[in-house]
């Protein structure tokens, strides 16, 4: 069985289809990769046996300022996305039993498959990107964002503005491959049977009519990396420290910094992770210290709370570590989401990046860092699952998909 893998992002969207290559490779099958032409990731996928075939601009280099592109710019890389897909597409799917598509921006990936005659599976990793009258669609960059509050109306106009912004090129496509043009272009990459790669407890998915969401759990692998020696001498000279990092992301200005004060002044020591934005949050103080990439499977067990940007890894590893969580989320894709679940789960608090502030920071620290949340940290992170790429990979070599 060949099995061919799509996505475009940051290592947040590429770390779930890695685990679901590494499942799928050990029940025989043959796995490739199109995802960013990014070194990191040629290196991760090249350390598991896995071709990547680059499609796509590099992400970090669409990360790399302290805030998005503009809207024009969002628009044109949008659309160089989605010829680039059609150019490479075609070639990569060659000889594929199924094709796994991560992300709303796989614009190509159904109608590449439908051509070829090759089963097509969308995946999401967080229910907000789902349509659903239970919650609005999540914040999408350089598209008009409407003051309205009924969640039906939402989501048909997040359909309108992906018609907008894909429809002309995907049907001009579509017409080249000989298929019928289509009316919705959101609801044609979703599908009506999209799967779902979070954990229900997590992120449960509210059931809705008219989408048969299959939800296998998040799609992760055991992170077994030994911390650096500098870090384990570190955690090993004082109390549990807690962590800060913002991942791919890069944090509103002086979010990083008013961190690191707020933890100080709740009598914690500071462990901070430069990230993509190589973050510069140490002073110099001894009760500092930074950090690189290091495994956070290994780290979180080991810290008082995790401040982080609302990532669905990072806040599924440190639920599942049992660890305390403060989410200063950026009004961009899921993190919003998994902010509010924090909250609902009452696993720590969530605070709006825009009107952060230090006192704010301190009231949510203190409350992350009281007996009672940890103790509700470490119930929930009992009940996590950690088979999810195993479920997702047999549900497809078996063909129960």
């Amino acid at each position: 069985m060949r099995v061919l893998l799509s996505t475009y992002g940051t290592r947040g969207d590429v770390e779930p289809l890695v685990a679901l290559a590494v499942r799928l490779r050990g029940l025989g099958a043959d796995v490739r990769m199109c995802a960013p032409p990014d070194e990191e990731f040629a290196q991760r996928l090249a350390g598991i046996g896995v071709r990547l075939v680059p499609v796509g601009p590099p992400v970090r280099e669409l990360m790399r300022g302290k805030a998005l592109p503009s809207a024009a710019d969002l628009a044109r890389y949008r659309n160089e996305l989605v010829e680039a897909q059609f150019d490479a597409f075609p070639s990569a799917f060659d000889g594929c039993d199924v094709v796994v598509a991560a992300g709303l921006g796989q614009v190509a990936a159904r109608s590449v498959a439908e051509a070829a005659g090759i089963f097509y599976v969308y995946v999401s990793y967080a229910a907000v990107h789902l349509p659903s009258p239970h919650h609005a669609p999540p914040p999408r960059p350089g598209w008009p964002e409407p003051e309205v509050a009924d969640n039906r109306t939402l989501w048909e106009l997040d359909a309108q503005n992906v018609n907008a912004q894909f429809g002309e090129a995907l049907n001009r496509h579509r017409a080249v491959l000989g298929l019928p043009p289509v009316d919705n272009v959101r609801d044609h990459i979703l599908t009506d049977r999209p799967w779902l790669a979070a954990d229900p407890v997590l992120g449960a998915w509210p059931e809705t009519p008219g989408l048969d969401v299959v939800q296998t759990g998040a799609w992760t692998l055991p992170d077994e990396r030994p911390l650096p020696a500098d870090l384990t001498r570190f955690l090993d000279d004082g109390a549990p420290p807690v962590y800060v990092g913002f991942g791919s992301m890069s944090p509103a200005e002086g979010i990083g910094g008013m961190a690191v004060e707020a933890i100080r002044a709740q009598g914690y020591r500071v462990l901070a992770s430069r990230g993509w934005a190589e973050l510069d949050l140490v002073d110099g103080g001894d009760d500092c210290f930074a950090i690189g990439e290091v495994s956070h499977q290994s780290l979180f067990g080991k810290v008082a709370a995790v401040v982080h940007h609302g990532g669905a890894g990072t806040t599924l590893t440190a639920a599942r570590a049992g660890a305390p969580q403060v989410v200063i989320p950026l009004q961009l894709s899921d993190n919003p989401y998994w902010a509010s679940r924090v909250a609902a789960l009452e696993l720590g608090a969530a605070l709006d990046a825009s009107t952060t502030s230090l006192a704010s920071l301190g009231v949510a620290l203190k409350s992350a860092l009281s007996p009672g949340t940890r103790a509700r940290a470490q119930s929930v992170g009992s009940r996590l699952r950690t088979d999810g790429a195993e479920v997702a990979a047999r549900r497809l070599v078996d063909g129960s998909r």
